[in-house]
């Protein structure tokens, strides 16, 4: 019988859960059912829907974990069908719902840039999964796959609001598609928010701020959405060149 408890110290040891709990995933089903609804309204035409069926994924994959570990429901099961999710959601939907609005105009240049993208996606999924033990928490290695697709659905949403139509802009939506892509599996790192504490008291200026982004949000979702996700997109390239000058600077002085 396995012991479950170490007998040199006492301490419990707990058994690695294996069981498939019902709140966290429903939450996670609800994500892959947002990138689904996305691919089947970019089939139809309507890439607004997609666009916004997209940044619905990413609330609903951003609360399935946190209500794991609120209750204790973590699991095997729920890492790896949260993977799975992710790559439909944030891997998939994202390059098919831009191929259909401005690449498939560009013939093999269109679905080459839309199959780098889902590539990079499910290759930034593998490593973040293989590297998750052993990397800083406080950087996510490469642009996260949610960031990058809420750049592409962004995109789509904010040349929809201002009634441009994809193939007036299919450069541009080529070059944004490739860049996501690539940054995705680069090296570049991003700051990942998760040493924030929310429960610590915050200065008044953060809660003015905080409303001003969402009063700006109600107003206008599509070009303060990609704005954000534009500049956290942008905020890796340059914590990158700073770190990069920062140990020149310091090598300089040791030599």
């Amino acid at each position: 019988m396995k012991k479950l408890y170490d007998d040199s110290e006492l301490v419990p040891v707990r058994p690695r859960r294996r069981g498939i709990y019902l709140l966290p995933n429903l939450f996670t089903t609800a994500a892959l059912f947002a990138g689904f609804y996305a691919i089947v309204q970019a089939m139809n035409g309507h890439f607004e829907r997609s666009a916004i069926a997209i940044f619905v994924a990413m609330i609903f994959d951003g609360l399935d974990g946190r209500i794991a570990r609120l209750t204790h429901t973590q699991s095997a099961f729920g890492a790896e069908y949260d993977s799975l999710s992710d790559m439909v959601s944030f891997g998939v939907a994202p390059a098919l719902v831009v191929y259909e609005w401005a690449l498939k105009g560009l013939g093999k240049l269109g679905w080459v840039a839309a199959f780098i993208y889902c590539a990079a996606a499910a290759l930034r999924l593998a490593r973040f999964n293989t590297q998750m033990d052993v990397i800083d928490k406080r950087y996510f290695q490469g642009l996260p796959s949610p960031a990058a697709a809420a750049l592409i659905a962004g995109l789509v949403w904010l040349m929809l609001d201002f009634e441009v139509r994809g193939g007036d802009v299919r450069l541009l939506a080529w070059l944004v598609t490739v860049f996501a892509g690539l940054t995705m599996i680069s090296n570049i790192p991003f700051y990942s928010f998760k040493d924030l504490n929310f429960r610590k008291s915050v200065p008044f200026v953060a809660l003015l701020v905080f409303l001003l982004v969402f009063v700006l949000l109600t107003s206008a979702p599509a070009k303060v959405l990609f704005t954000i996700f534009l500049i956290y997109a942008l905020s890796g390239y340059a914590l990158w060149f700073w770190r990069l000058r920062k140990s020149e600077h310091d090598s300089g002085e040791s030599t």
